[in-house]
Order: structure tokens, then C-alpha cells, then sequence
């Protein structure tokens, strides 16, 4: 096997140094996972919060992409960026999650579970925005935070979220209103 190249945790890898971890990991090499793990962690942890708005949540859930990953990391073929990859994974298994856990009534009403005063004590680093995201109801929070953030266009969130493509616009132009209302703007 080849030898991992050891760098500086504030040195900026190239994506020859990620390749060659990516393919390593891919045999099996634990190591390599692990500098993939140490290099997207933060991003897909914070990826599973602001979708979940739980910070529990989206620590298991993130748990649960990274043993994903290591569970299919040979389904990585190359042909997008890693970090576009990654991030699919982690969007379905948070869609997912988010699927199998809520309750009936939840379906029915959208009933949010957690009031946004909970998450601002738990969490007082919280920006002002990112606390206005998480107020946001869901559907309006998840097409919200795919679009804008991580740039999914409206025809891939509608067959994620299982909505038509004017809903997945509308929902979004709804999360603006509401947080431009609530900055005050």
C-alpha cells in the first residue's frame, strides 16, 4: 500500500493528496478514512444540523453518514467532486432520517418538535441567521438550506423532498419572506 502523506492540520491538502486518500480508503485502509473524516466532518456536521434543527440529531446522524461512507466509499466513481458526493450521501440519509422519525401527527400538521428557544440555549454561538433558519418550518428550512446553502437546484430538491418543482420555489421564496421578517428587513 502506499504511504499516506502526513500533513499539518492548518496545511490545505491538494486534491492529488484527497485522491490518494479517497483510493486507499477505498481498500480498506482506515487511516485514509480518517483524514477523509478529519477534512469533512465540521461541513457534514454542520450540514445535519441546520437541516435537522437538533443538535443530538445531527450528531448521530452524522455519525451515521461517516459509517455510511465507510460502508460505500467503493460507489465513489469520480465522477463529481468528492464533496459534491459526500454531501448527496449526507442529504439522503438526513432526508431519510428525517423521514423514519417523525410521527404520525408530525406528518399530518408539520408540528415542529423542537422550539427555537431550546436550541438557542444549547447552543448560544448560534449566529443570528443561522437561529432564523432553524425557526424556519421544515420544508421551508430543508429546500432552503439545499438551495441556498448547499446548491442544489430546485429540480433535484423536488425528487429529494418528493415535491413538485413549483413547490420546491415556492417553499423557498417562503423561507426568504420569513427570514427577512425576521432580521427585521
Amino acid at each position: 500500500m502506499d504511504k499516506l502523506k502526513i500533513i499539518d492540520a492548518h496545511e490545505r491538502f491538494s486534491p492529488d493528496v484527497e485522491s490518494q486518500w479517497i483510493a486507499q480508503a477505498q481498500q480498506g485502509n482506515q487511516q485514509a478514512f480518517h483524514h477523509l473524516y478529519e477534512n469533512y466532518h465540521r461541513r457534514i456536521y454542520a450540514l445535519c444540523w441546520r437541516m435537522m434543527a437538533d443538535k443530538d440529531s445531527a450528531e448521530d446522524v452524522c455519525q451515521e453518514v461517516f459509517v455510511q461512507l465507510w460502508q460505500k466509499i467503493n460507489n465513489f466513481r469520480g465522477e463529481s467532486k468528492f464533496s459534491t458526493w459526500l454531501h448527496s450521501v449526507a442529504t439522503n440519509i438526513v432526508l431519510g432520517h428525517i423521514r423514519k422519525n417523525k410521527t404520525w401527527i408530525q406528518r399530518i400538521f408539520s408540528i415542529e418538535e423542537q422550539v427555537v428557544e431550546d436550541i438557542a440555549v444549547e447552543m448560544p454561538e448560534l449566529s443570528n441567521l443561522d437561529k432564523n433558519i432553524q425557526s424556519l418550518p421544515e420544508r421551508a428550512r430543508l429546500v432552503f438550506i439545499l438551495f441556498a446553502i448547499e446548491g442544489y437546484r430546485h429540480e433535484e430538491i423536488s425528487k429529494m423532498l418528493g415535491m413538485a418543482v413549483g413547490s420546491s420555489k415556492s417553499q423557498y421564496h417562503r423561507a426568504k419572506g420569513l427570514l427577512r421578517e425576521s432580521l427585521g428587513e
